[in-house]
C-alpha cells in the first residue's frame, strides 16, 4: 500500500511538473529567444554601442524594443518560437524529473510526504533540495537545451532546417559528447539557481503565510499570492546566476556557422574551460558582458517561475483529489 502511494505521488509531482513546464516555456518563448540573441552576440547589446564603432562594429541588437521589431521584420512572428519544439521536449521531462525528487527529496528531510510540513523545512534543506533535483533534472534533459539555443540563435538564413538535422550534425561533428558541450557551466549554474528557485520560494510563501495568519487568521494562499512567491524566487535566483547562463550559451554555440549580418561568430574550441570563457568574456566584453540578456532573462524569469508554480500547485491538487 506504501508502495502504491509512492507511485502515485511520483505520478503526480512527474505530470503537474511537465505541464506546468510546458505551459510557462511556451508563454515566455519570445523573452527566450531575445535573452539568447543577446547572450550568444559577441558585439554590446546596448543602444549606447552604436557610438563605439570603431571598437566594436555595428551591434545586430541593441534592446528589447529593436530586437523584437528586427526579429519580427526579418523572420516574422514565427521566429519568436523558434526553438520552442526542443525546448519543450527538454522542460517537460526537465520540470518532471526537477519537482519528482524535489518532493522525494523533501519527504526524506521532513520524514513526511505531506506538502504543509514541507513547508516548514529549514531554508537550509529548501535550497539542498532544490539544488540537488535540479542536477538531476539537468543531467536528464541537457541534449534538448543544447539544440534549443542552437536553433533559436541561429537566425536567417537557417543553418539547421530541424531539430533532426542540427542533431545529426552535431554528433558528426563532435560525437555524442558534443551533445554536452556546456554541461559545466550549466551545473555549476544550476546549483545556486534551482537552490535560490526553489529556497527562496519555499521561504516567501512562509512569510506570506504568516502574514496571513496574522492578517486573517487563515494561513492558506490564494493563487495571486503564489504567483508573486514565484515572481520574486525567479527573479532572485535568475539575476544571482545570470553570468555562468551566459558562458553556457557560448558553449553551446560554439562552431555554429550564422549568417555575417550577426556579428562575430563563436569560433570552435574559443573557451578552454568556465574559468577561461569567463576570463575572456570579460576581458573582450567587460562586466556587461557577462550580463548580456539580463534584462529579458529577468523579465522572462519572473513570469515563469510564477506560472510554474501556479500551475504545478493546481494541477498537482486536482490530480491528486481526482485520483483519491
Amino acid at each position: 500500500m506504501e508502495e502504491h502511494g509512492q507511485w502515485k505521488r511520483a505520478f503526480i509531482d512527474a505530470t503537474a511538473g511537465a505541464f506546468s513546464g510546458a505551459i510557462s516555456r511556451t508563454v515566455t518563448s519570445p523573452l527566450d529567444v531575445i535573452k539568447i540573441r543577446f547572450q550568444v552576440q559577441l558585439e554590446p547589446t546596448t543602444s549606447w554601442a552604436l557610438l563605439r564603432r570603431d571598437l566594436y562594429g555595428t551591434s545586430k541588437y541593441t534592446g528589447i524594443l529593436q530586437a523584437t521589431r528586427n526579429i519580427y521584420r526579418e523572420e516574422g512572428l514565427a521566429g519568436f518560437w523558434r526553438g520552442n519544439v526542443p525546448a519543450l521536449l527538454m522542460v517537460m521531462p526537465y520540470t518532471a524529473i526537477q519537482f519528482t525528487v524535489l518532493h522525494k527529496l523533501k519527504t526524506l528531510a521532513a520524514g513526511s510526504s505531506k506538502t504543509e510540513d514541507h513547508i516548514r523545512l529549514s531554508p537550509y534543506l529548501s535550497y539542498i533540495s532544490g539544488a540537488l533535483a535540479g542536477c538531476a533534472a539537468t543531467v536528464g534533459s541537457y541534449p534538448f537545451d543544447l539544440l534549443r539555443t542552437i536553433l533559436a540563435s541561429q537566425g536567417e538564413p537557417k543553418v539547421y532546417s530541424s531539430m533532426r538535422s542540427a542533431f545529426i550534425d552535431i554528433v558528426k561533428a563532435r560525437g555524442f559528447q558534443g551533445l554536452y558541450a556546456g554541461l559545466s557551466p550549466t551545473l555549476v549554474e544550476i546549483i545556486p539557481y534551482a537552490g535560490l528557485q526553489f529556497g527562496t520560494y519555499d521561504t516567501f510563501k512562509r512569510w506570506t503565510m504568516k502574514l496571513n495568519q496574522i492578517w486573517s487568521e487563515d494561513e492558506r494562499l490564494s493563487s495571486f499570492q503564489l504567483f508573486l512567491c514565484g515572481l520574486a524566487a525567479g527573479t532572485c535566483a535568475k539575476a544571482v546566476c545570470h553570468p555562468l547562463d551566459v558562458v553556457k550559451k557560448r558553449f553551446q554555440i560554439e562552431g555554429l556557422q550564422r549568417h555575417p549580418k550577426y556579428g562575430a561568430r563563436v569560433e570552435n574550441h574559443a573557451y578552454r574551460n568556465m574559468y577561461d570563457a569567463l576570463r575572456r568574456i570579460l576581458m573582450k566584453e567587460g562586466w556587461a558582458g557577462l550580463y548580456k540578456g539580463i534584462v529579458p532573462s529577468i523579465i522572462k524569469a519572473a513570469p515563469a517561475g510564477a506560472v510554474t508554480f501556479v500551475v504545478y500547485e493546481y494541477t498537482s491538487d486536482w490530480l491528486e483529489s481526482s485520483l483519491t
